[in-house]
This record gives C-alpha cells, sequence and structure tokens, in this order.
C-alpha cells in the first residue's frame, strides 16, 4: 500500500492554506499517499464551538483531498496544546499503519522542531522551569528561558503552530511511535486581521463570518459549495444556554472543572453567579499567569460537564466522519493491524460512559446554532460520509 500520512487538524473553518498543505502534503509522499485528518469534532481547542459541525467540516475535507477523517476525541480536543497533541498522536499511532504525522509549522524546519522536542524532554528542563517561575515570570516566558537556557531556540516557543508542532514531536518521541515527523511551511501571520486569498487565517476568517461577510475568496472551490448550505454555529447564538448552565451549577460542583487549579474553580464560581455575559465570565476569571484560551476551555468544559478525570484519561475509540475509496483501504488495513478501536456512524461505541459525554456535548452543540430550525436534541447523530472518486 502507498504512504498513509496522518495530518491533525481542526478546519475551523477550511480554507485555501489548508488545502494548500494538503497539496504539498502528496507531493512530499506521493500522489497514492492516503492522508488521515484527524480532526476536532463540535469543540475546537481554543474552547469555543466550531463555525461548522464536524460532519460538515470532514465532508469538506474528504471533497479537497483527505483520503479519511477520524474525529479527535473530545476529550483530547478540549486538552492542552500538550494534551491535544498526544491525543492526536495516540489516534495516530493506534492505527497501527501511518508512516508519518505532517503539521504547519511557521518555522518549518522538521530537525529543529524535533530537537527543540527533545530538549524539552530532557530531565534538566523540570529544575530549570522551577528556577524561572520562582523568578515570577508566567508559564509561557519561563518556558521558553529555560529552553534557552539549555541552549535550545526559544523563539520557537513563541508561535503557535511551531509550539503545537513541537508538541506533536514530544508526543512522537515520548511514546516510541515509528511515525516521521514531517512539518509543512505555514505562512501568514496567525493574527492577520486582513487574511490573504492563498494562505489565511481561521481566526480572521471567523471573524468575517460573524461579520456577515462572503468566505468565498478563501475557501476551496470544492468546499464551497458543502459550506454555503452548511448552519453556522458561534457563541453569540448559544450564549444564554451557557449562562443558564453555568448559573445552575453549585459551588462545588466548580471544584471538579478541568484547569481549576490554583483557586482558579473559586473564581469561576463567583463570576457565574455575578456576570451577565460570558465575556465578563472570562474576564472576571482571566490573570496574567494563564492564558486566555485556558479560561475559555475551562468555561467550555463546565457547559459541557466535563470534570477533571474526564481529560485524564485516554479515548477508549475514535469516530470515523468520512472517507473516500483510498480511506476505505485505511479503515480496512487498521482494524488488522490496530490498537485503537474505530467507531462507525450507526454503530454501538465499545465504551459507553464516553458515549455519554459524546451524546451529551452533540446535544448541547446545537444550541449554538445559527438557524432556529437545527437545534434539535437526541444522540450523537452519525452521518458518516463516503465520497466515491470517479
Amino acid at each position: 500500500m502507498a504512504a498513509v500520512v496522518a495530518i491533525v487538524c481542526e478546519y475551523n473553518p477550511l480554507h485555501r492554506g489548508h488545502a494548500r498543505q494538503l497539496r504539498l502534503v502528496r507531493q512530499a509522499f506521493g500522489a497514492d499517499a492516503a492522508i488521515v485528518c484527524i480532526m476536532s469534532g463540535n469543540f475546537v481547542q481554543r474552547g469555543e464551538p466550531a463555525v461548522y459541525d464536524k460532519y460538515v467540516r470532514a465532508r469538506a475535507a474528504v471533497a479537497c483531498g483527505a483520503s479519511l477523517v477520524l474525529e479527535l476525541p473530545l476529550t483530547a480536543a478540549l486538552s492542552s496544546a500538550e494534551g491535544f497533541a498526544d491525543g492526536a498522536v495516540a489516534v495516530a499511532d493506534g492505527l497501527g499503519c501511518v508512516d508519518a504525522l505532517c503539521f504547519g509549522s511557521e518555522d518549518g524546519e522538521t530537525a529543529a522542531l524535533l530537537e527543540t522536542a527533545k530538549r524539552l524532554l530532557d530531565p534538566a528542563m523540570n529544575d530549570l522551569l522551577r528556577r524561572e517561575l520562582d523568578r515570577g515570570l508566567s508559564y509561557a516566558a519561563a518556558r521558553t528561558a529555560a529552553l534557552e537556557a539549555l541552549g535550545g531556540r526559544g523563539e520557537l516557543l513563541r508561535r503557535p503552530n511551531d509550539i503545537l508542532a513541537i508538541e506533536y514531536c514530544k508526543a512522537i518521541v515520548k511514546r516510541g511511535s515509528a511515525m516521521t515527523p514531517h512539518a509543512v511551511h505555514r505562512p501568514g501571520g496567525y493574527h492577520d486581521t486582513a487574511p490573504h486569498p492563498d494562505h489565511p487565517s481561521a481566526t480572521a476568517l471567523r471573524g468575517l463570518l460573524a461579520a456577515g461577510e462572503d468566505l468565498a475568496p478563501y475557501i476551496p472551490a470544492a468546499a464551497a459549495p458543502i459550506f454555503r448550505d452548511a448552519v453556522c454555529h458561534d457563541l453569540a447564538h448559544g450564549e444564554r444556554a451557557v449562562l443558564a448552565r453555568l448559573r445552575g451549577m453549585e459551588y462545588d460542583d466548580f471544584r471538579t472543572v478541568p484547569y481549576g487549579s490554583e483557586g482558579l474553580w473559586s473564581k469561576l464560581a463567583r463570576a457565574c453567579k455575578t456576570e451577565s455575559t460570558v465575556a465578563g465570565i472570562l474576564n472576571g476569571v482571566k490573570s496574567k499567569r494563564y492564558a486566555y484560551s485556558r479560561i475559555q476551555r475551562m468555561v467550555l468544559c463546565a457547559y459541557l460537564g466535563l470534570t477533571a478525570e474526564d481529560l485524564k484519561g485516554p479515548a477508549p475509540y475514535a469516530r470515523v466522519l468520512a472517507f473516500d475509496d483510498r480511506g476505505r483501504q485505511v479503515l480496512r488495513k487498521a482494524r488488522k493491524t490496530g490498537t485503537l478501536p474505530l467507531c462507525n456512524a450507526g454503530s454501538t461505541p465499545p465504551d459507553r460512559d464516553y458515549y455519554k459525554i459524546e451524546c451529551r456535548a452533540a446535544d448541547l452543540y446545537s444550541l449554538f446554532a445559527a438557524s432556529e430550525e437545527w437545534p434539535v436534541g437526541g444522540e450523537e447523530r452519525g452521518r458518516i460520509w463516503y465520497e466515491k472518486r470517479l
């Protein structure tokens, strides 16, 4: 079989820069390579609902060249960068047939990213990090200083895609995985407010979408009709639902919410009783010590009823969202070589407790829909997409 290459993604939304990455992967590994996308589901790592549901985004990915789309389990998708990367690598490695893991990076040099990952795993790193934290630095600044003390390149910990790329490399090294890391240079800036047509920022596109702007110049032609007919989701449409659920929690319920260490859970509990907007809650909890995205994930986990314990354990299975003919071949091989169970639409997952978490998250995600006709309840709805290549 040709090479099997995994890409970790969110496609929130999928744009021309993502399509470029898919093309570059095929250039690097061959036109007949099978590309497995491990994609965040209905909620993304920054602690927000995805702008389009996971089945829509998975279908768009296959239309643009992906062979198979698996869902990054919810508990990994809402973890820190380290947990997010480790969860994705666990899924890819669990298939037992993935040759390489590809990821975007501002730096684009695989060797430099892999070397940085190994330095961060050096046992001496912990003492250096503790020393810098004791000086009063934030965690991000302390880690950068500690890395530089070990002779590493601190600038690699200042750009979001490089940071995540290093975490993928760390996960590969820690697991002793046979997968080869492969960085793809990502042009453009994460905070670009005027997106470039060929490599736009997903952050900028979400801003345009919220403002009612047309995304057509930034979306691949193959994905455009899929997104055009899809229902958008955003926090604004479900804000009252979030506030109602948080207001209904008892004070002690917040003790088990993820990311609530060092008294953050108590600050969140108080803010939820006094603030009238989600933004007000976030502002009431934030501090210089913690990244804003961590607070967002904490609020979202509270809304979804996820506990710190839920996020600790490995996901018991991965859900198949979409595939084409090459993807079907990968699935057949993975069922023979893999160690991670795969769940198809309509089948009963092997872990019913985890499935309950998925069902609850799907029900609560529907409340962020812009269309009043869309937010129906019920169990996790399987809409697996198979595309036959002509």
